[in-house]
């Protein structure tokens, strides 16, 4: 490891870091605009300019210099101020003075580091150069005057995303950013170039003018639009949520969030449940929460009383649920609506075993039944860098844009009984081969074979367990810790004819088999469940609670209230709570905490942050078929309209109309 000297303090890097990475070693701020750590080195802006001794008599970008042994790095020196006042002038030559109407104004890197390290004037009176908008599709607003050619947006499309969507056009003062033909860009992850442009050129377009960063309050939190369970920040301004933002966390979602994650809470403003609803003589009627309740305990279920669980829904109100259903000696609960019913006996089965940073170190991966691309946006962001470090990938399934190279199967399942002499040898010859189990694999009877050539091609072995179930609900993984499962799905949960049906946020579920039943909806959208219930009891949607969730490979996070519900709207726990005395039982909790402390006491591994639950070793077979037949069909449809706050959601419907289905947008003179 070589040493250096940065303004006098000797210090120790890695071999082949930057200039600019060991000044920060040191502690040593340096501006920049281009650089990026997650992306490839440009060092287009010049900002990161330093002193380097030896070398040319020059200041130098740190972004782009190597470190070398026994180098003198200074980043205060006369030299390297006048360097940077020059490069900002410059950057500021055509930069036009609208930072008053700005959204990234309060939170803009050109304005910090202007004021950090600009001259207090310019020297240049030339003519401003002036860009003409681009389209870049529903959720990017362009202003591409501001733009200071750092290519940040270029190299996320490319390098992260995997789709070649962003570019440059001409050269020196002509050059100008944009999408090919100006399309809009497509691929899930687009709105993070937001985030990375230092500049106002790319702003959010649903968000634009809504509100300044310091009006806003800030609440960690976690999305549940898929079982990645990335890590945002919601900022609200009163009982209102103006938009998500992604939160750092390495081992989850790096620095990244969907397109959904961030836009789908314009829909919790819309179309919400927020008054007691029961439905007399076919229609739905206001009502109170006593009469609701009322009708309930009227319906003397006794043990016939069920619970099913929405993919949204959190472990504090699954948990409370299961409590209540136990005090009325019933245990029909269920957390899979759509009527999977594969094993959960043993959860090594039914997790992401390799971990998401884990499954880039895989060199040989077999996916089965899952479009990635759509169900978890970010898996796939780190198979392109297993791809890049060599990976081979087979797909079972219908064909789909992977953005890397991979090679399909066949779309029958009954491929798992018979692989390809291809792919035989690539996981043979892996040293940590890996199989990613998708919704579509589940449904299809593909649990049990994959977890046969997990165990055929020793994909669990010391230091690396290849096998992956890949969820599409935030919910599914807590359920099953929490034991919210049935040994035969929803089947038997019809066969067993219950008086009364809890629906928690469940939306997907066929309501039409229990006709006899007594459904109550316990939700914060008018979609599906709530159409179908007799008894709409309004809650709280995810950024109104706060609540434990378990991400599909086991790790437990916990997000806080950001926003009171609207209305009469209550917490789901406090609704079931309120229920259980008017069924006349106990549920052994008061509070938020009661409740908390009882779940954790029950499952302990729900009480360790930030951790992955130990789910011990892999069985060496679970219940079904190792050798299954049918044609494999994606469960998700369209990307961005996968649950009721998205369906809500009039940006989720447009990215949808113009993404998915490829309406072309009117111009405004039409």
């Amino acid at each position: 490891m070589p040493k250096v000297t940065v303004d006098g303090q000797e210090i120790e890097v890695p071999a082949g870091a930057t200039v600019l990475q060991a000044c920060e070693l040191a502690g040593k701020e340096i501006p920049r605009f281009c650089y990026h750590e997650r992306l490839s080195i440009a060092g287009n802006c010049r900002m990161c300019l330093v002193e380097v001794k030896p070398g040319p008599p020059k200041p130098q970008a740190s972004c782009a210099l190597p470190v070398g042994e026994g180098q003198e790095i200074r980043t205060d020196s006369e030299m390297v101020k006048k360097a940077r006042e020059g490069v900002m002038e410059f950057l500021l030559i055509n930069h036009p003075l609208d930072c008053p109407i700005c959204d990234q104004g309060g939170e803009c890197d050109l304005q910090d580091q202007a004021m950090a390290y600009g001259r207090g004037a310019s020297r240049y009176h030339e003519n401003k150069r002036a860009v003409t908008e681009k389209y870049m599709g529903p959720l990017i607003k362009t202003i591409m005057t501001r733009c200071i050619h750092c290519t940040r947006c270029v190299r996320f499309s490319e390098e992260i995303a995997g789709a070649d969507e962003i570019g440059a056009l001409y050269r020196g003062e002509d050059m100008q950013i944009t999408t090919y033909l100006e399309h809009a860009a497509k691929h899930e992850l687009s709105a993070n170039v937001i985030d990375l442009c230092p500049v106002g050129a790319l702003t959010s377009g649903p968000y634009a003018y809504e509100a300044r960063p310091w009006e806003l309050k800030k609440t960690l939190s976690i999305d549940v639009s898929d079982a990645v369970g990335s890590n945002i920040r919601i900022d609200s301004r009163g009982r209102e949520v103006l938009r998500a933002l992604p939160r750092i966390n390495d081992d989850v979602n790096e620095e990244w969030i969907s397109d959904k994650a961030r836009y789908q809470v314009e829909g919790l403003t819309r179309r919400r449940l927020d008054k007691v609803w029961i439905r007399k003589r076919g229609k739905l009627s206001e009502a109170s929460w006593d009469e609701a309740f009322k009708k309930i305990a009227a319906a003397k279920p006794g043990k016939a009383i069920a619970a099913i669980a929405g993919d949204m829904v959190d472990c504090e109100t699954m948990f409370a649920a299961k409590a209540l259903l136990k005090a009325c000696g019933s245990s029909l609960v269920e957390s899979r609506q759509t009527g999977m019913d594969y094993d959960v006996s043993n959860l090594a089965a039914i997790n992401f075993n390799s971990t998401f940073a884990g499954i880039e170190q895989a060199d040989a991966i077999l996916i089965v039944g899952s479009m990635v691309r759509w169900e978890a946006p970010l898996v796939n962001v780190r198979l392109r860098k297993a791809v890049k470090n060599g990976a081979k990938v087979f797909v079972v399934g219908p064909e789909w844009e992977t953005t890397y190279p991979a090679t399909f199967l066949g779309e029958d399942v009954s491929v798992l009984s018979n692989l390809p002499a291809e792919a035989v040898d690539a996981l043979k010859a892996a040293e940590k081969p890996a199989i990613i189990l998708g919704g579509a694999g589940f449904a299809m009877g593909g649990h049990a074979a994959a977890v046969k050539i997990a165990h055929d091609f020793n994909m669990v072995k010391d230091g690396w367990n290849g096998f992956n179930a890949l969820h599409m609900a935030a919910a599914r993984m807590g359920a099953v810790m929490l034991g919210f499962a049935q040994e035969g799905g929803i089947k038997d949960i019809v066969a067993a004819k219950p008086k009364v049906v809890l629906a928690l946020g469940a939306d997907e579920v066929d309501f039409s088999q229990f006709e006899d039943a007594l459904k109550v909806y316990i939700g914060h959208h008018g979609d599906k469940g709530a159409h179908a219930a007799d008894i709409i009891l309004p809650a709280a949607a995810y950024t109104e609670k706060p609540g434990t969730y378990v991400n599909t490979e086991g790790r437990v996070q916990m997000a806080d209230k950001a926003v009171f519900a609207p209305g009469d709207a209550r917490e789901d726990w406090t609704i079931l709570r309120a229920l259980a005395d008017a069924l006349k039982v106990e549920v052994g909790f008061d509070s938020f905490d009661d409740l908390r402390a009882a779940m954790t006491t029950e499952v302990p591994a729900l009480a360790n942050e930030g951790e992955i639950a130990d789910y011990g070793t892999l069985a060496a077979s679970v219940k079904g078929d190792t050798t299954p037949s049918g044609a494999i069909a994606y469960p998700i449809k369209d990307f961005y309209l996968t649950n009721p706050i998205a369906r809500a959601s009039v940006v989720m419907q447009r990215c949808s109309n113009e993404l998915v289905l490829g309406e072309t947008m009117a111009e405004a003179a039409e």
